[in-house]
């Protein structure tokens, strides 16, 4: 018993540990959306993250501050839009002219940001715009040039984008 014991927390102990990642997107006409991901310690060496090495990811999306739709790649199905290319160094989501591709973020979302679901939520980034999908619409009136950053940050963000400042 002992020996079982003994195996199960080495098995704890060598699991492998994980950073914490949240951002924010500021759309156009108060549209804004905050997000979380977890990437594994042993990930955040590469060139690029993809929405393969990510082990948790959820987004919010918000018009003036109202909750509009969430998801969360827990619910993904093998029809679910999900691409994911984040540059680990610079602490940014690639964007197509980084990449030379069409679409670099496709999180419940495609390249139409018409397939979120009914109900549903998404964002996409491609060579077109960053904008929404809510219940199955394209949000055009959202939408940014493809090339705006966004922020990438250690702690939470709130809907305005504003970061919560650590409480000692």
């Amino acid at each position: 018993m002992i020996r079982v014991g003994a195996t199960i927390l080495a098995l704890f102990a060598h699991q492998a540990q994980a950073a914490e990642f949240y951002f924010c997107w500021t759309g156009a006409n108060g549209y804004t959306m905050t997000g979380q991901m977890t990437i594994p310690d042993s990930a955040l060496g590469q060139p690029l993250i993809d929405e393969t090495d990510v082990t948790r990811f959820k987004i919010a999306g918000y018009q003036e501050g109202t909750l509009l739709g969430k998801w969360d790649m827990a619910r993904r199905t093998t029809s679910t839009s999900w691409m994911l290319r984040y540059d680990p160094q610079r602490e940014i989501f690639l964007t197509p002219s980084d990449l030379g591709l069409g679409v670099t973020q496709a999180w419940n979302a495609g390249g139409d940001a018409n397939d979120c679901g009914n109900p549903g939520f998404g964002f996409n980034l491609g060579n077109y715009a960053q904008d929404f999908c809510l219940n199955g619409v394209w949000l055009e009136e959202s939408g940014m040039p493809p090339d705006t950053p966004f922020l990438v940050s250690p702690v939470p963000i709130d809907p305005y984008c504003r970061t919560y400042a650590p409480v000692s």
